[in-house]
């Protein structure tokens, strides 16, 4: 529900305001008779705009717009006059108030000025969560089979309002689909919150989630909404939600159940639309068996399910990776664009990427980037570590050698991705083409016999 605040020292005026904002414009409404008491109520309630005259005894309209300036209240504001004086209101603007209306308005012009300042604000919103996005180091890369079955599952489950767990390796990308579900979903223009659960004191992770009231704890200055308001309208992303307390666990599942907060300090409930995503590295399973993570509030989360691959089942995708990663960072470094010699690309795609995925890879294209004196990067300006990881990586297949060319390596990623497909889909030879994309059994066969992949070979012991 929208918020609006009406600010003047006439209470008739106030209250007349007040009522019609809310027959016409179906606002909740707050009144305040003096621009202290309006800078009392914006910290202590949630407003979404401001309704603010700018003739009042003592603190004024213009005193009133610097100290939400000192405080950063970014809340937008509408001021009206009823002197006819609009030199006073463009000083008005100049202090970061968004529109104004003289007092003789109807208030139906009254109501879309309201309107106008909401959806300025909206759009303010959407634009910096744009420009997070563009500056994301790392989009969803790729084309290979695990990576097209991933954007087929976000593209089914991204419309459904229900809560989703995304599981998967640490770095393996799994806010980059939270985001992805987000963009494609019902409220794309809606606000993306991510919380870090795992990154959050225990004592500060109620706050952080349901906000608090002014008051309800030393320190507690001025009202803060918690995630869960902050995205209404939009997905609330928490990423390691295995590292939830118990006592938070208990908490959020009462929210997504009710779909109300109460925030800490208060008594009364507030309504929240957010979808909500969740996403773990951890065994969720394990974590309910040992007693650390709730099973009920698991349901809860887990109505849709995305595993997202780590980078070694998809290591063909390590060549866009990389590029995408050159392009990136040189340009955030203002350094001139930087190629990659094939033997060095020979020796990334050999590295098994298990300590971090795509988030390692991230970070040693930008060593190698400083590493570099030129605008090739060669094998030597890859981290030692890497190389002499690359060294140990499993034999090329019936050569009893390391894979060292281009070609070999990338025959060893076709194999491996084949395999791992069988196993998900426990050998049944046409599910897993269809998986795969193929036309039909008899392609994954010949591939198969290509490679010498047969399940006894693989698996001896079933």
């Amino acid at each position: 529900m929208t918020v609006v605040l009406v600010v003047d020292d006439v209470s008739a005026m106030a209250e007349q305001y007040a009522y019609d904002l809310k027959r016409i414009g179906g606002y909740e409404t707050l009144v305040a008779g003096s621009g202290r008491e309006a800078l009392d109520v914006l910290q202590r309630e949630a407003v979404d705009c401001v309704l603010l005259d700018l003739e009042m005894p003592g603190m004024d309209g213009f005193e009133v717009l610097r100290g939400m300036a000192r405080r950063e209240a970014r809340t937008p504001v509408i001021v009206y006059t009823g002197t006819g004086n609009y030199d006073r209101c463009v000083q008005a603007i100049q202090l970061g108030a968004q529109g104004f209306i003289d007092k003789a308005e109807s208030m139906e012009r009254v109501v879309r000025e309201v309107e106008n300042a909401l959806e300025r604000a909206r759009l303010s919103g959407q634009v910096t969560a744009l420009r997070e996005r563009l500056g994301s180091e790392t989009t969803l890369v790729g084309g290979s089979a695990p990576m097209r079955q991933l954007a087929d599952t976000i593209a089914r489950v991204a419309a459904i309002p229900s809560p989703v767990l995304i599981t998967g390796e640490s770095g393996s990308g799994k806010e980059l689909v939270a985001r992805e579900l987000h963009r494609l979903g019902a409220h794309p223009a809606g606000p993306f919150v991510a919380l870090n659960a795992g990154a959050l004191p225990e004592n500060l992770v109620e706050d952080e989630l349901f906000g608090h009231e002014r008051g309800a704890f030393t320190g507690a200055n001025a009202l803060r909404k918690g995630a869960f308001e902050a995205a209404s309208g939009g997905t609330l992303f928490l990423d390691e939600i295995g590292e939830l307390p118990l006592a938070a666990q208990a908490k959020l599942l009462r929210v997504i159940e009710q779909r109300q907060v109460t925030r800490l300090g208060g008594n009364r409930t507030i309504a929240v639309d957010a979808r909500l995503v969740a996403a773990t590295n951890r065994d969720l399973d394990a974590e309910i068996a040992a007693g650390r993570f709730r099973q009920d509030l698991y349901y809860r989360l887990n109505v849709h399910a995305v595993s997202v691959p780590p980078l070694r089942e998809r290591r063909s995708d390590i060549p866009a990776l990389v590029d995408h990663l050159l392009g990136f960072t040189c340009a955030r470094f203002g350094m001139r664009p930087k190629r990659l010699d094939p033997a060095a690309l020979e020796c990334l795609m050999a590295y098994d990427w298990r300590r971090n995925n795509v988030r390692e890879l991230r970070n040693a294209v930008e060593r190698m980037i400083i590493a570099a004196d030129g605008d090739m990067i060669g094998v030597d300006d890859v981290p030692a570590d890497i190389r002499d990881g690359a060294r140990a990586a499993t034999p090329g297949p019936g050569r009893g050698e390391p894979a060292t060319s281009f070609q070999a390596l990338k025959a060893e990623a076709e194999r491996q991705i084949i395999v791992t497909a069988l196993e998900r889909n426990d050998w049944h030879i046409t599910q897993t083409a269809r998986a795969l994309g193929l036309a039909d059994h008899a392609s994954l066969l010949k591939i198969m016999r290509r490679h010498g992949i047969n399940r006894e070979r693989v698996d001896p012991d079933t």
